[in-house]
């Protein structure tokens, strides 16, 4: 006898205590429950091919500009998608107000990736981004578009925060943000806190702060009740010296200015430079008064194991260059 399929068995088979030999008490689990409506989303939905430039973003933006990390991941994906073609459909709804138009409600950076491929390509007009399209309102956009949140790489806190802001304008209470965000209400009244004390454009100033949590957007969040602080804060992140800091540098900075206390002389030398190949992240060289640290991303590692055992020899031949100079001048 064939073994019925998993994903049968999963959504037929019955949940709860067994009464007697013919009667059982359902009970549905939020799981259960999650996996059946993907279930049937998944008969529903056909997969399509769409022109990638007919893929407007999602009306409610989750997302920050990519940064060097981001453009570095991007890559990748790319390069995934180059040699093995897209394996997950986006999701879109009709465009409410433009006929033969969509909005995306997840797969921003497939989008992303997909349309560079195009540009790339000497046959542009065959690539097409493959989507399940779906009618979708507002809230049940929004909501699609959490899920995904939840799936793909870790959203920093500060991301976090505006996002519970846009689900919070599309309607939904703090109770119904808990299975989207993960997070309990006391954490996501925090967040709320956050969003609405700091504007977005200074968030957006600093950047996704990947390493800096909760105790330091709250500590800045707190700062805005002070004479002159947002002032302040706007005159400092208009500074090139400020952009080209890295994020949880240009937080720290943005504390000290709504503070109005004087950065140290040792944060006032330190800058972040990145170092790109080929469009590619390589590494962040961060320089301070004390020291200078590399740091060359993980997906670099080979590259970075090489150099260490390579280091001495580099030296070693900038040593003999710059006598060399030396002698000739």
């Amino acid at each position: 006898m064939m073994k019925k399929s998993i994903v049968k068995m999963m959504s037929t088979a019955p949940h709860g205590v067994r009464t007697d030999d013919s009667k059982t008490e359902k009970v549905t689990t939020p799981v259960v429950n999650s996996m059946s409506r993907a279930l049937s989303h998944m008969k529903e939905d056909s997969i399509v091919s769409l022109d990638p430039a007919k893929v407007d973003p999602s009306p409610f933006s989750d997302r920050f500009e990519l940064d060097a990390e981001g453009r570095t991941e991007l890559e990748g994906l790319k390069l995934s998608m180059r040699d093995e073609g897209q394996k997950i459909p986006i999701l879109v709804r009709p465009h409410p107000t433009e006929k033969g138009r969509y909005q995306l409600s997840y797969g921003h950076r497939r989008v992303i990736a997909i349309r560079e491929l195009m540009e790339e390509s000497d046959k542009p007009e065959i690539v097409k981004v493959k989507a399940y399209v779906r009618p979708l309102t507002d809230a049940e956009l929004i909501k699609e578009q959490s899920l995904e949140n939840g799936v793909r790489e870790n959203l920093t806190f500060v991301e976090m925060s505006l996002w519970a802001a846009k689900l919070r304008e599309a309607g939904l209470k703090q109770r119904e943000m808990e299975p989207i965000l993960g997070q309990v209400q006391t954490v996501i009244s925090n967040m709320l806190k956050i969003s609405d004390c700091i504007p977005s454009d200074i968030i957006y100033a600093i950047g996704r702060a990947k390493n800096v949590g909760r105790p330091a957007w709250m500590k800045f969040a707190a700062t805005f009740d002070a004479p002159g602080a947002e002032a302040r804060v706007r005159a400092l992140i208009q500074s090139d010296d400020f952009k080209s800091c890295a994020p949880s540098d240009r937080l720290a900075r943005a504390i000290k200015a709504a503070r109005d206390e004087k950065i140290s002389m040792q944060q006032a030398g330190s800058k972040t430079k990145e170092i790109l190949s080929e469009g590619n992240m390589l590494a962040s060289v961060k320089y301070n008064l004390s020291n200078t640290t590399i740091s060359i991303p993980k997906n670099k590692q080979k590259f970075a194991d090489w150099l260490s055992e390579n280091l001495a020899d580099i030296h070693s031949n900038y040593v003999q260059h710059q006598n060399k100079e030396n002698e000739d001048g």
